[in-house]
């Protein structure tokens, strides 16, 4: 049994039989294969196979009882400060449309809702892309809670909407859980790792060929533009095909507007840096982060930071705009921390702790400050956008 697994708090009877049915799924998928099939497409399995995928299957993944948090669950904060460019993109459209995907709990629809309110600048809808059946019925509960009133402005969608949609799209912490493709540099080249069963039982790592020709591409692009020498044997680089085919995917159904995307990562350079010799690949259970992928399948989340540059590259290649680029803790900055602040110096003095507290964990460099990133996309609009416009980074990508 590896380390890591030793390490982790011991999943109770019902989560171990539920894992178990995820890699009879997984293990029957490699069988069907021939012997092997590529991380990605375990990835695929282990997060979204249909009720048995970590993100398909009832258990609470978000918050205190769960094993990770996300922005909006820590603060209200980032919610306050989305809606400052969610504002003008709206009001150019009489109202338009907020598209969000993977919409969590419901914070951040139930924060940006309340506050677009107060703003005096409701969209005409508030629709979520959720293929969670449980998800979405959580999401709905907690905006009935906090929002009853908008209630009737909220949809669920399984996909894409058949008509191009005008208003804003969201997406917070989506990219990341995409599936990537893992290479690794070999004694005789770059190969990709695949995953097999394990004598022992469990899953280990094979590597193979490049499972598909835009999967080549895509690395001697990287190779190409910062050098093969930059990566010694036994490196391995992620390469995120899902997240540029879900940009076309999303252009192609977007009218007019701004897409924000919102995660971890960074540029090319920054990505793909030669002391990254490991990637960024990394899980979370309960809390507790570790970078073993194969342990406990349809129970950890398993995640990899976001090439923006690449995001980049993708939108422009179906004639989007990218219209900002920067930083979190310069998108608060720029989206209204300071009135945020203002607005709460007359809350309880343990009010006060508890929110710098919160403040601090969104904006601090060793926090999320730097690490969380905010990328902005647009087709028809060209107004400056309050956040992106405080710190313009799009020289770095």
């Amino acid at each position: 049994m590896p380390d890591t697994l030793n390490e982790l708090p011991a999943p109770d009877a019902d989560a171990r039989a539920h894992g178990e049915r995820v890699s009879a799924r997984i293990c029957d998928e490699i069988d069907r294969a021939g012997g092997r099939i590529p991380f990605a497409r375990y990835m695929e399995l282990a997060l979204y196979a249909p009720g048995l995928g970590y993100y398909s299957a009832g258990s609470v993944k978000l918050g205190e009882a769960g094993d990770f948090v996300t922005a909006p669950e820590i603060s209200p904060l980032f919610a306050f400060c989305l809606a400052r460019p969610c504002r003008p993109v709206l009001a150019s459209m009489d109202g338009g449309e907020i598209l969000e995907f993977g919409a969590g709990s419901g914070a951040l629809a139930c924060g940006l809702l309340e506050e677009l309110e107060r703003l005096g600048a409701l969209p005409a809808r508030y629709a979520i892309v959720e293929l969670s059946a449980d998800l979405r019925a959580r999401q709905r509960e907690r905006l009935r809670e906090c929002v009853p009133r908008l209630l009737d402005r909220v949809v669920w969608l399984e996909g894409l909407p058949e008509t191009p949609l005008r208003g804003m799209i969201l997406a917070n912490e989506v990219l990341d859980a995409m599936p990537v493709h893992r290479v690794v540099r070999g004694p005789d080249g770059w190969r990709e790792l695949y995953v097999r069963r394990a004598e022992t039982g469990g899953f280990a790592y094979a590597p193979g060929p490049l499972s598909e020709p835009r999967l080549q591409e895509r690395l001697a692009a990287i190779l190409a533009e910062l050098g093969e020498e930059s990566f010694p044997e036994g490196h391995v680089l992620e390469i995120n095909l899902a997240s540029e085919r879900w940009v076309a995917a999303v252009g192609a159904a977007f009218a007019r507007g701004v897409i924000l995307l919102a995660d971890y990562g960074g540029p090319r350079r920054e990505y793909y840096h030669p002391e990254r010799r490991a990637g960024t690949l990394r899980c979370f259970y309960r809390h507790r982060a570790h970078g073993d992928a194969l342990i406990l399948p349809g129970l950890q989340d398993i995640t990899a930071d976001v090439e923006f540059t690449a995001l980049a590259e993708a939108a422009v290649g179906v004639g989007l705009e990218v219209a900002g680029y920067t930083t979190q803790a310069y998108f608060l900055l720029g989206g209204g921390l300071m009135e945020w602040e203002q607005r709460l110096a007359q809350a309880p003095a343990p009010e006060r702790v508890r929110l710098a507290q919160q403040i601090r964990r969104l904006t601090l460099p060793g926090e999320m400050g730097e690490r969380f990133k905010i990328l902005a996309l647009s087709r028809g609009f060209d107004a400056p956008l309050p956040g992106l416009s405080f710190r313009d980074e799009r020289g770095r990508l």
